[in-house]
């Protein structure tokens, strides 16, 4: 056989002077390398790379290539690096798209945060108005009763103040509603609430009779109390009407029963009997905790009553029942304080004696807290109306202390606690026991994952301490 070898061209002789010559502006290397005489002169769109070093077999095959760098020097070169500037790109836009992301969210989660907050504000607003609004009353009407000893006609001014509440209530519906109805147009819309006929003569006398009663009652056996007992236990005491809507709901109504509710309505009892044992069931306090408790109970019978007969209603339909039942009172109601001064039942002389500035105070007072307990509930939700209610014991103990030097006995302490962990009772809901167990549940699982997680960390921990000291730890089964 014969064998094959690799010829090898000889390298082309170059003048020194040639190579070193200097290049003209605007020209390559390889445009101003000129061939000898007689010599084979390389082709002028080869790099220096093939025409000074012989290239091999293997090598040859990149030839193509670089002869293609070589000769377009704007085709490959330019390809790749068109690609990469496309990648930078996209890379920079894949960039500024998750930091635009992560600058919305945590826009987001700083709005959502705000609103959180505010809400909170909101509702800690609420509770505190509820409660001063309460505060105030009571306080007020144990000034008034200083120089003016007439309950009945200050429970009759005040309702006749419930007249403004739908004006009050229409005229935030001017400032807050985009489509502004008419006066006439809304209270007609708002009377819904007696009937798809609205309120005539014969629903006016027969829905609004009963119902403006039990509101004149609720008022005046309260404001009765507080001629007997002191603020703080009034308001204590006043605080079981929730235990008796429950219990007649249960029995009206055919509530769902719970446990817990019962358990509330036996605390509110015993602190009943707690607090008419204060004083040995005898003097003022047996009869001051008769009113109390008697106007809890008509308050709890007009609360159920208005829902057998009338149901839930919005903002605008119960600021429209209210004013109806000042209109009511106003027009069939006014003859009983006249009879009560001519019979000198409550009498006062001169009229110029009457302490308008404290009425107006316990009517103004009252009014605000109807129209705080209407909007709270449907701004908010009902049990922060309940939570600001029970809180107007503390405040009213603490003006009693404070003001007042009130010495308050164990008895009276313990009944007043007992009743307020009673009223809270009620404030559960239906499914709390479900929500209860829930809950326990979530712990658990919560627990056992943790647990889980930590014999998980100590045994890599092992291993890892292991691989150090040069032994296999191996995990029993």
């Amino acid at each position: 056989m014969k064998k094959h070898s690799a010829r090898v061209a000889p390298l082309p002789s170059y003048n020194v002077s040639e190579l070193n010559s200097p290049v003209p502006d605007g020209a390559s290397r390889s445009s101003v390398i000129q061939c000898k005489p007689g010599g084979n002169c390389p082709s002028r769109h080869r790099g220096m790379t093939r025409q000074l070093s012989p290239l091999s077999v293997a090598e040859d095959s990149a030839a193509p290539i670089l002869e293609l760098q070589n000769r377009s020097p704007s085709g490959i070169c330019r390809h790749s690096r068109v690609e990469r500037q496309s990648r930078s790109g996209e890379e920079g836009t894949q960039t500024h798209t998750e930091s635009s992301s992560q600058e919305a969210e945590g826009q987001t989660r700083c709005q959502s945060c705000t609103s959180t907050f505010l809400k909170l504000i909101w509702r800690f607003l609420i509770i505190l108005s509820v409660s001063s609004s309460w505060v105030g009353t009571t306080q007020f009407v144990k000034i008034t009763y200083e120089t003016f000893d007439c309950p009945f006609f200050m429970t009759w001014f005040s309702t006749n103040w419930n007249i403004m509440v739908f004006p009050i209530y229409y005229s935030g519906h001017l400032a807050t509603a985009q489509e502004k109805q008419s006066p006439i147009k809304k209270f007609r819309e708002c009377s819904r609430i007696f009937g798809e006929d609205g309120l005539t003569l014969k629903l006016f006398l027969k829905r609004t009779a009963p119902f403006s009663i039990l509101w004149t009652l609720t008022n005046y056996l309260y404001l009765l109390a507080l001629k007997k007992l002191t603020a703080t236990d009034v308001s204590a005491l006043f605080c079981c009407n929730k235990a008796f809507v429950f219990l007649l709901s249960w029995i009206v109504l055919k509530d769902r029963f719970m446990g817990a509710r019962i358990v509330a309505a036996i605390m509110a009892i015993t602190g009943i009997v707690m607090m008419a044992y204060a004083d040995g069931f005898q003097g003022d306090s047996i009869i001051g905790v008769a009113y109390a408790v008697g106007s809890a109970s008509t308050s709890a019978l007009y609360k159920v009553l208005f829902k057998m007969f009338l149901g839930s209603a919005n903002f605008g339909e119960a600021a429209h029942f209210v004013s109806t039942l000042g209109f009511f009172n106003l027009i069939f109601i006014s003859v009983t304080p006249i009879i009560l001064y001519f019979t000198k039942v409550e009498y006062w002389s001169p009229f110029s004696a009457v302490p308008w500035g404290y009425l107006c105070g316990v009517a103004g007072l009252w009014l605000a807290f109807n129209i705080l307990v209407n909007v709270g509930v449907v701004l908010t939700y009902p049990i922060l109306i309940s939570i600001g209610t029970v809180l107007s014991v503390p405040g009213n103990a603490a003006v009693d202390l404070l003001k007042h030097k009130m010495i308050f006995s164990v008895v009276r302490l313990g009944a007043t606690i007992i009743i307020c962990i009673g009223f809270l009772l009620m404030l559960l809901p239906e499914e709390w026991d479900e929500i209860t167990l829930r809950f326990i549940n979530s712990l658990k699982e919560k627990k056992s994952e943790d647990h889980a997680d930590d014999i998980t960390d100590s045994s890599v921990h092992t291993r890892s301490r292991s691989r150090a000291n040069g032994t296999v730890s191996i995990p029993l089964a």
